[in-house]
């Protein structure tokens, strides 16, 4: 059970951690201290939401036709590994995170609005946690992959909250190349790792 809920927080935050809009966004509001609170709430929930969508629908799926379950373990392992490849790669050549520069408040609807959008309109959101995390849950079977999810949630609640009220210290730190080098790095090996569990099986 606790493995379980450790592999799910590992391959949630793995997935989660990386630059990309919505990070930049809610790193930016936390930065600037606006609404902070109901962005990362919409973040976590967003996920949550995803997530055990995922699990539910993999999971059926994988009960009512039990060969689908090579058939997703040897995708989410070359997925797994894709993953892998990339996160190496911006390793090598490492970004920045920003939050910018602007001085404008940014009013409550804005902020919600902007936060949905980068979220539910990104279609790697719906690759990672729909189908990717839905897909590794479902190799743990029909009682395992709810701890799996749960794990997963659990890193997806842990990067946000870490990364909206954490900002302040986060950010100089993201902003250095060589930040995002080490944790890309980490990502890679994480993914690894798992790929290698799921092909065992």
């Amino acid at each position: 059970m606790i493995a379980l809920v450790v592999s799910g927080f590992a391959t949630g935050l793995s997935l989660i951690v990386a630059i990309g809009a919505q990070n930049a966004f809610v790193l930016r509001q936390g930065i600037r201290r606006e609404h902070v609170g109901v962005v990362v709430a919409i973040c976590v929930v967003a996920d949550a939401a995803l997530i055990l969508a995922g699990v539910a629908g993999i999971g059926t799926l994988v009960e009512r036709a039990p060969a689908v379950l090579e058939v997703v373990r040897v995708a989410g392992v070359v997925f797994l590994l894709g993953y892998a490849a990339l996160a190496l790669r911006r390793a090598v050549r490492p970004g920045v995170l920003r939050a910018g520069d602007t001085t404008t408040p940014t009013r409550r609807g804005t902020a919600v609005a902007t936060v949905l959008a980068l979220t539910l309109l990104n279609p790697h959101v719906y690759l990672d946690t729909v189908l990717l995390l839905g897909s590794i849950a479902s190799t743990h079977g029909s009682d395992g992959r709810w701890w799996f999810a749960t794990g997963a949630v659990l890193g997806s609640t842990v990067w946000f909250v870490a990364l909206g009220f954490g900002a302040r210290w986060l950010a100089p730190v993201f902003a250095r190349p060589a930040a995002w080098r080490v944790l890309d790095g980490a990502i890679a090996v994480v993914m690894v790792l798992i790929a290698v569990s799921v092909a065992r099986g």
